[in-house]
């Protein structure tokens, strides 16, 4: 045993790995990426990262059926994508342990929309365990395996940003239960595992004997703790939220659920009997409310205001509802300067936006670092809507006669990822039913936005985890990991063309001529599915630098500021400047400047304007 400090996502592999996980599936979505990559460390169980979360259940479920103990993660709009498998793995049951652990993103930090997987957990009907900090996800974590094989079932392990990306001590054994890592036997059961109605119907029956069952052990399990202190308040309460409730409210009575389904209605009743007052505090939705009403508790409102219905909630949030003064503090500074998302100095996906932004195309965008195309400077994509939608929309578009009634092109927008996620069917339906319109593969070689994980594109495998972030070309000047991955990679014009495109276009996304080459071409043809697949390496991935340019004689046109670029910026007298800290030498700059004032050379004595 030994204490260490752990985030929760790090506590969780630990958990999962002492428990006897053996697989680990999952597609990297924060706030929950981290955990397969810790996990994969552990020689002893095998990772990987599927092409999207619904191959990663089915991947799950097959090695929980054939007997290993299987941890599937995602974030919370990832349980969306899997939902099909889900809902049906909820009947069968399982063998071994299946645990997903689900992270949601309350505040939207890095995500399309809030949601509670809470109500998934209901509306299947599978136990939900809610960690409040990284003690309780390893612990957790270990427990969910045990739940799942004890009521043959799959077991949802929930957690928000705050629990993933805080560290707090965890006490770990630093030991595997070598029992439970062994594989259990397999045996053929159709009337368990297949799902044609006859069978269903069966196992229908079954998962209600189940909850039954569940709601009995949710009433004694020690998942679930009341606290008793001053009888006038009592707070239902779950996951991080317990530790503001204790910092707002420290003499509040709390019933913390740590098993938030199937809730424990005697439990509940006898905890509200306890309190004059009984409340809820929780974030995003309405999910402990509506379910603890439901069983005819009455809640009071908090009496001074009403807490957040949206986002994060804080100690001062909960204090300010109760009419709880907050500490004096020091008013937050006014005077910062704005620090809006920006694409990295030298990222590949700057001079198709600004081109896209030039041409004044109807861009369908999707979901990935170049989502910032939709910011300024570029301010060039008009729609985003979930994994793989910008190709499904662009053909929308086309039906709706947009480019006909605008006089604008209508452009499809997807990142390398992504479109192994959820754009090859958004791509395949357009071309099978005669789609036209131009679309775009942005194929930066890399899982950009969750820190540049492997994917089918580039062949990288979770197992080469220490490549997940390297140069092109390492201390030996070798080709890297990056050129030579452990997996297949994904031929990417092959595919377009056997999909049954008309036109399949390759250029380089740095090049300017190129980029705005490869747009004119593939728009002129009004009659032909196109698509142009733009590459080259993220920053993250290709970290070689070049020497700064030098600028001479700016005419102050601010054409190279509009590209956005973090490196460049104007002096007080509207001069461009750059700031060779931030410049990686990428040329994008010199390429845009329509008078030669920016030129690649080492810098001498004269540099300036």
């Amino acid at each position: 045993m030994g204490k260490q400090l752990l985030s929760g996502n790090e506590a969780i592999a630990e958990g999962a790995w002492s428990a006897g996980a053996g697989v680990g599936t999952g597609y990297p979505g924060t706030p929950s990426t981290e955990t397969l990559e810790n996990l994969v460390q552990h020689g002893d169980v095998y990772c990987e990262w599927s092409p999207n979360e619904k191959v990663a259940l089915e991947v799950g479920i097959g090695s929980a059926m054939g007997g290993v103990r299987t941890l599937v993660t995602m974030k919370h709009v990832g349980l969306n994508v899997a939902a099909d498998p889900f809902m049906s793995v909820t009947n069968t049951g399982i063998n071994a342990g299946l645990v997903l652990l689900v992270a949601d993103d309350p505040s939207m930090y890095s995500s399309q929309n809030e949601q509670d997987t809470r109500n998934y957990a209901a509306f299947a009907r599978v136990p939900c365990l809610d960690p409040s900090d990284s003690q309780e996800a390893y612990d957790f974590a270990r427990k969910a395996f045990d739940i799942s094989e004890r009521f043959d079932a799959p077991v949802i392990l929930h957690e928000t940003m705050r629990i993933a990306h805080t560290r707090t001590m965890v006490e770990c054994s630093h030991e595997r239960d070598l029992d439970a890592a062994a594989p259990r036997d397999y045996q053929s059961q159709p009337s368990k595992y297949v799902m044609m109605p006859a069978y269903a119907v069966a196992r229908t029956r079954v998962t209600n004997e189940r909850e039954d069952v569940l709601v009995e052990f949710a009433e004694t399990s020690d998942l679930n703790r009341v606290e008793m202190r001053d009888t006038k308040v009592g707070i239902i309460v779950a996951g991080a939220l317990y530790n503001h409730v204790r910092e707002a409210l420290p003499e509040a009575s709390t019933l913390k659920l740590g098993l938030t389904w199937p809730l424990p209605p005697k439990l509940l009743a006898s905890f509200a009997a306890s309190v004059e007052k009984v409340y809820v505090v929780e974030e995003s939705c309405r999910y402990f409310r509506d379910h603890v009403a439901a069983l005819g508790i009455k809640l009071s409102e908090p009496p001074a205001a009403p807490l957040p219905r949206s986002g994060e909630i804080f100690p001062a949030d909960i204090q300010r509802s109760f009419g709880v003064a907050t500490p004096a503090h020091l008013e937050a500074a006014k005077d910062l300067p704005p620090r809006p998302p920006a694409f990295c100095a030298g990222c590949p996906h700057r001079l198709v936006f600004n081109e896209l932004r030039r041409m004044k195309a109807i861009v369908t965008g999707d979901i990935g670092c170049y989502t910032l195309g939709a910011v300024a400077p570029f301010r060039a994509v008009d729609s985003v809507i979930d994994m793989g939608a910008s190709l499904s929309m662009s053909h929308g578009m086309e039906l709706a006669g947009i480019p006909e009634r605008t006089k604008r092109p209508v452009i499809g927008v997807i990142g390398d990822s992504t479109f192994a996620h959820s754009g090859i069917t958004s791509l395949l339906g357009t071309a099978y039913n005669g789609g036209k319109g131009t679309l775009l593969i942005l194929d930066n070689r890399t899982t950009a936005m969750t820190g540049t994980q492997g994917n089918p594109v580039n062949g990288l495998t979770l197992s080469e985890q220490g490549a997940r972030i390297s140069p092109l070309l390492d201390a030996d000047e070798k080709p890297s990991v990056l050129d030579r991955p452990a997996g297949r990679p994904l031929d990417l014009p092959a595919l377009c063309r056997a999909i049954g495109v008309d036109e399949v276009i390759e250029a380089d996304a740095q090049d300017l001529k190129a980029v705005r080459a490869a747009l004119k071409e593939a728009v002129s043809h009004e009659d032909l599915l196109s698509v142009v697949i733009f590459r080259s390496p993220c920053r993250l991935v290709d970290r070689t630098h070049k020497p700064a340019p030098v600028i001479r004689d700016c005419r102050r046109c601010g054409t190279c500021v509009q590209i956005g670029c973090p490196a460049l910026g104007k002096d007080e007298t509207n001069y461009a400047i750059i700031d060779p800290t931030q410049c990686v030498g990428c040329g994008q700059c010199e390429q845009v400047c329509p008078f030669g004032c920016i030129k690649s050379e080492q810098p001498g004595p004269e540099q300036g304007r």
